[in-house]
């Protein structure tokens, strides 16, 4: 294609569609990618993958990924985050092939049971070697989920964490702050999946629709590519006359930014505005001014745009990263004790490293008696001898044996066995 040289950068790179496919994982990342609107997300490839296959035929993915052996005999993982592992790793090349060709993946996924805590990690490191910037956005199980669950989730938790470029963890059990004692089941699980759509809404919008002040797509690679950290995200719309206030407002109660913790936290920030054509510049800065107090010592990245169709809402998408100082102070540590190196010996000129090995006079061996004295002449102070112990007989009164006072001795080869043996023969307790 023949560009013209003074084609603005922007209009360059909106030229080149990014491929994005979003990837659901287990029964809950199946489940929550069934919920993306197909048309919102145009152009996007829904890839949904699963031991189970009864839930991949509900499903309305494009692409539909069974992963089934002998060892599974059709009845899923069982719940077991170890045998879902070693399937994927075992269809690893599947895995691989899915993410082929594509710019970014988004992994969408509840973390717990067998499919979703298994696979996701190998998924990622599958899309990272095809080369794909890969985000995972995971749902953590509710405490009265048991502790199986809970530790099978906090593993696998770790190993996105160290594959994946950027994670959106959202504990489940955040929601408790926002639902009440007649909120249902149902309801529960749709509020929490509800926030981590949201988060999948708002970097979709971030990557797809060009701007009036551009995020370029090397900017969010930049945030987030090989941090290995968990990141935080958030999406939140408001209408009306004093939306710029509301939007704030929702953003530091936001359960994903930990009421706000997470920006104060953060290293880098990115902000993405979107609003209709009534959008004004003192709404673009009164919502910029509010996230910069929270987040001072942080890089802050803004990109803003208009769509006709938001008409009178404001969008907002936050991303904010924070450097892995485990990682980062590891690695530190590693690097200062590989700098020290031990001192090697003087060898004389001309001579090598070998040579003066092998020429090297070993050293005088030594009794005890003449280390001590040599270590009492060092020191110019003669060494005292080491106090001997003596056996001496406790003054203690003789007791009688009682109804045995008249009874012969035992009485052997002269010896009176009745007396101790240390006492007969003279023998010292040291």
């Amino acid at each position: 294609m023949k560009t013209n040289p003074e084609t603005p950068a922007a209009e360059l790179e909106s030229s080149h569609t990014r491929v994005i496919k979003l990837i659901g994982i287990g029964g809950a990342g199946v489940s929550l990618l069934d919920t993306l609107p197909g048309g919102e997300f145009a152009g996007a490839g829904f890839v949904a993958i699963n031991t189970d296959g009864a839930s991949l035929t509900a499903s309305a993915a494009t692409v539909k990924i069974h992963l089934e052996t002998k060892l599974l005999r059709g009845l899923g993982t069982g719940g077991d985050a170890e045998r879902g592992q070693a399937i994927a790793e075992e269809q690893f090349s599947t895995l691989k092939t899915a993410c082929a060709g594509a710019d970014v993946v988004l992994i969408i996924a509840g973390l717990g049971g067998g499919a979703g805590s298994g696979i996701s990690p190998v998924l990622a490191r599958a899309a990272k070697e095809t080369g794909a910037l890969v985000l995972a956005f995971v749902t953590l199980p509710f405490a009265c989920e048991g502790n199986r669950r809970q530790q099978q989730a906090k593993q696998s938790l770790e190993q996105l964490k160290s594959v994946a470029d950027g994670v959106i963890c959202l504990p489940s059990q955040k929601a408790f702050k926002l639902i009440d004692e007649n909120t249902s089941v149902l309801d529960t699980f749709r509020i929490t999946g509800g926030f981590l759509i949201e988060g999948v809404r708002g970097v979709w919008q971030l990557i797809t629709r060009p701007g009036l002040i551009q995020i370029h797509f090397d900017d969010l690679c930049a945030l987030v590519r090989n941090r290995h950290s968990e990141s935080s995200f958030a999406f939140v719309e408001a209408s009306g006359a004093g939306r710029s206030r509301e939007i704030v407002e929702k953003l530091l109660a936001h359960p994903l930014l930990d009421e706000g913790r997470a920006l104060t936290d953060s290293d880098a920030v990115l902000v993405s505005l979107m609003g209709g054509t009534d959008l004004t510049m003192a709404e673009v800065n009164r919502v910029m001014e509010q996230i910069g107090r929270h987040c001072e010592h942080a890089q802050i990245i803004m990109g803003a745009a208009v769509d006709a169709e938001l008409k009178n809402r404001l969008s907002v998408t936050v991303i904010a990263a924070k450097h892995n100082a485990v990682a980062e102070s590891s690695a530190t540590s590693t690097a200062a004790t590989s700098s020290i190196e031990p001192v090697a010996p003087m060898t004389p000129r001309g001579a090598t490293a070998r040579s003066a090995a092998r020429c090297a006079t070993p050293a005088p061996a030594f009794n005890l008696d003449q280390r001590e004295q040599l270590v009492a002449k060092n020191s110019g102070r003669p060494r005292k001898a080491p106090a001997r112990m003596l056996q001496e007989q406790l003054p203690l009164a003789i007791i009688s044996k009682g109804r045995f006072d008249k009874s012969e001795p035992t009485v052997h080869k002269g010896e009176d066995l009745d007396i101790p043996t240390f006492v007969r023969r003279g023998v010292a307790l040291n």
